[in-house]
């Protein structure tokens, strides 16, 4: 993870794909703007004839229509087999509107190779790079995330049969620019990158220059830091599914109280997040206090956690829906 260096590399990004082996056929994430162009021309080098295009059109700005018909030109021009996918990105109340169209951006992408490639199709490669993955943590630190916030994001991942990948994000936005010119490739800006109302926008435009010139290696301190923090989280996890085998799923209250509060609370959220639920902080810690004070058969547990309620069944934990559906 580096900021843009004062000479960009074009082999950069040539370089970052020569340890990237996924599964063939790959697709491409395609928005039509500079960085994903330069991954899937790049790929479709290295794989000729095995890679294939989605492009989502999110319909939230006047720009998209233009990023389509890019996209469109673009794999007609490169003999790229492309799948545009029109979602409705539109965010409810008390949800961002970064939130909202990556949900809906993740799901498409999945539904496109489901639907165009009939499973052919497993793995995606996406466009980050480093400048977004530093913004990442500094967005997580701005938000007192923990461990898992702070690790930045993942390089490689599955959700729902798909294989997600993002295998540049060692390469900065200057030489991803640099590797298009010297290419000839054309892309389409995004006009809403310079728009501050986003929280990324203001992180790229009013914190990281200063930053870079107060600090100039604070970028490579940064990637070493959050590299730390994923190797501590891993570990985290692992702590966890030891202890969530002893503890019993649904886990038991009397197994729990052995364990310390850290321990007690790395196990919780483990548990948890299996029934897909998330406590925030002030969450956890009652459930913490509660199974603490749980001495005897008649104390009672009930309480309101991420989505659901966690109650006392006899001597164990169990999590139930709001609605009341276990």
């Amino acid at each position: 993870m580096e900021l843009p260096r004062n000479t960009p590399d074009p082999q950069a990004l040539t370089k970052a794909l020569m340890g990237f082996t996924p599964s063939l056929p790959l697709a491409v994430a395609y928005s039509g703007g500079a960085d994903s162009t330069a991954l899937l021309w790049a790929c479709q080098q290295k794989w000729p004839g095995l890679v294939r295009a989605v492009h989502v059109n999110h319909g939230l700005q006047d720009a998209a229509g233009d990023f389509e018909q890019q996209a469109k030109t673009f794999c007609q021009t490169n003999a790229i087999p492309l799948a545009v996918v029109r979602v409705n990105a539109a965010h409810v109340m008390g949800q961002s509107p970064e939130d909202a169209a990556r949900r809906a951006r993740y799901q498409a992408l999945e539904d496109a190779l489901n639907q165009n490639w009939s499973g052919q199709v497993r793995d995606i490669a996406l466009a980050q790079h480093a400048q977004d993955q530093i913004e990442t943590v500094v967005l997580a630190l701005s938000r007192g995330a923990g461990l898992p916030g702070l690790s930045g994001m993942r390089t490689q991942w599955m959700r729902n049969g798909v294989n997600f990948h993002r295998p540049i994000v060692q390469v900065s936005v200057d030489d991803l620019r640099a590797f298009n010119h010297r290419h000839g490739l054309d892309w389409v800006e995004d006009p809403t990158n310079a728009d501050t109302r986003y929280t990324r926008n203001r992180i790229r435009q009013h914190i990281l220059p200063p930053l870079r010139e107060a600090f100039p290696e604070f970028a490579q301190m940064l990637a070493r830091s959050a590299k730390h923090i994923a190797q501590a989280q891993r570990l985290l996890e692992e702590l966890a599914e030891m202890d969530l085998r002893n503890v019993g799923n649904p886990p038991q209250i009397k197994a729990l109280q052995n364990l310390g509060d850290d321990r007690l609370g790395n196990v919780l959220r483990l548990w948890l997040a299996g029934e897909a639920c998330q406590a925030s902080a002030a969450q956890m810690q009652e459930l913490i206090h509660q199974v603490r004070s749980c001495q005897t058969r008649g104390h009672h547990i009930d309480l309101k956690v991420g989505t659901g309620r966690v109650l006392r069944l006899g001597e164990n934990l169990s999590l139930v829906t709001i609605d009341g559906l276990l």
